[in-house]
């Protein structure tokens, strides 16, 4: 059966984010589940890289985690039952021809006549004396040669532990013009890409934080004000200056 492939990957998570847990087949590449075995995706790990594939195995309440090799989406065929040859007949035995005689082995048997009983209180020779010795028989059990732990299946997997949280970490920046972003990321992958929030928003979030982080933010602040009022003032002027040439095309 053939491992799971890109394309497959991705039509799995496609199916997980849906909400729905897509079914798989066991590979012979699998350890600690039959061959041919199904089971339920539960989740996907990221990066996709070793164990990475959350699978519930049918029957099991435990969810094991494997490698794309060990799992298909290819349904494997049932098996069917070999067919039995089937036993040729026993002949039937031939009729024996009327007035045949026995051979002469059968005839001294039958002509021979009942040995006497023995006399009673005449007691048996024990097995020892008379050279026999007990041959065990051929449908008796024989003793057992298999090695401690032969033939034992293969041990299960033991199910992941739950991840641990390995934090984040959350960045504010300002550029020169006194805008504001922030960005959050893992040590894993960057969560929020950076978005541009409002400077009050960022200076009440200071405050309430700590009373060192506000006073590291306030210069910033105070700083992105004042270029806006002289941004307002110099819109002013040039609005004023506007005006002004308006009012002289109307007279």
């Amino acid at each position: 059966m053939s491992p799971l492939t890109s394309d497959e990957l991705r039509e799995i998570r496609d199916e997980l984010n849906s909400g729905t847990t897509p079914t798989v087949w066991f590979t012979g590449s699998a350890v600690g589940v039959p061959e041919g075995r199904s089971g339920k995706v539960i989740s996907l790990d990221e990066p996709a890289e070793g164990d990475f594939i959350q699978v519930r195995p049918a029957g099991s309440k435990d969810v094991l985690s494997f490698s794309a090799a060990e799992v298909t989406k290819v349904k494997p065929p049932r098996k069917r039952a070999a067919a039995e040859p089937a036993k040729p007949a026993k002949p039937e035995p031939k009729p024996k021809p009327a007035g045949a005689t026995l051979p002469r082995s059968s005839a001294m048997m039958a002509a021979k006549p009942a040995s006497p009983a023995k006399p009673a209180g005449t007691a048996a020779k024990p097995a020892a004396e008379s050279g026999a010795t007990a041959k065990p028989s051929a449908g008796g059990a024989q003793p057992s040669t298999a090695k401690p732990g032969a033939g034992t299946a293969a041990a299960k997997r033991k199910p992941r532990p739950p991840k641990a949280v390995g934090g984040a970490t959350v960045t504010l920046t300002a550029d020169e013009d006194g805008q504001w972003s922030v960005e959050v990321s893992t040590p894993k992958k960057r969560v929020l890409k950076p978005t541009q929030v409002q400077a009050g928003a960022v200076a009440q979030a200071a405050k309430v934080l700590h009373d060192d982080v506000a006073a590291a933010v306030e210069p910033l602040i105070e700083a992105a004000r004042e270029q806006q009022k002289a941004k307002v003032e110099q819109l002013r002027a040039e609005l004023a200056a506007a005006e002004a040439a308006l009012d002289d095309l109307r007279s």
